[in-house]
């Protein structure tokens, strides 16, 4: 059995907030939804062309002085019903996370504490700088954005990012102190 492709959903949820064009989409990805979804842009255009053919949305070419024509996409009834339908569809499994320094402690005893603490720091500074970033991005959301109707959903979403990056960075100190504070 094939697996849905989901990005299909998160595109649909894109034209649902304004993102109509292919540039808007990759920007609101790079801004939000990489956080937790994974779109590169070369998924982009095949996935909206699927859209189209799906009946899910549709395109509207506008011309711009100087430029190529410009592709416009909007949610079609059948595209909002999809999205609607997909939405309440329960999770039936979790995501397996792939994670390289994890990959690389299963094996630690093969190179020195030294490596070992030193892929732990740089891993704990990444995720103090990515819950930086999340907190910056809650402090957009709730001065600038606040009245927006998807604002709480953003918040909510953010709070689990922010909530798991900081379990991460408790981890990586009492993984720390496991290895290099042992007595005896």
């Amino acid at each position: 059995m094939t697996r849905e492709n989901n990005t299909q959903y998160a595109l649909l949820g894109l034209l649902t907030i304004g993102c109509d064009t292919g540039y808007s989409m990759k920007q609101m990805i790079d801004g939000s939804l990489n956080h937790f979804w994974k779109i590169s842009y070369g998924q982009i255009y095949p996935t909206l062309k699927l859209l189209l053919d799906n009946g899910y949305a549709e395109v509207q070419d506008l011309a711009q002085e100087g430029k190529p024509d410009k592709k416009e996409y909007k949610i079609t009834d059948e595209g909002t019903e999809a999205l609607k339908r997909w939405l309440a569809q329960p999770i039936t499994e979790l995501p397996l996370e792939k994670n390289e320094l994890l990959l690389k402690l299963f094996f630690s005893r093969h190179q020195d504490l030294e490596s070992t603490h030193h892929h732990l720091e740089n891993y704990q500074e990444k995720l103090v700088s990515r819950y930086e970033t999340y907190e910056a991005i809650k402090e957009m959301i709730t001065t600038r954005l606040s009245a927006e109707e998807d604002a709480p959903f953003w918040l909510i979403t953010l709070n689990y990012g922010l909530r798991t990056t900081q379990a991460a960075i408790d981890w990586c100190e009492e993984t720390k102190e496991v290895l290099f504070h042992k007595e005896g």
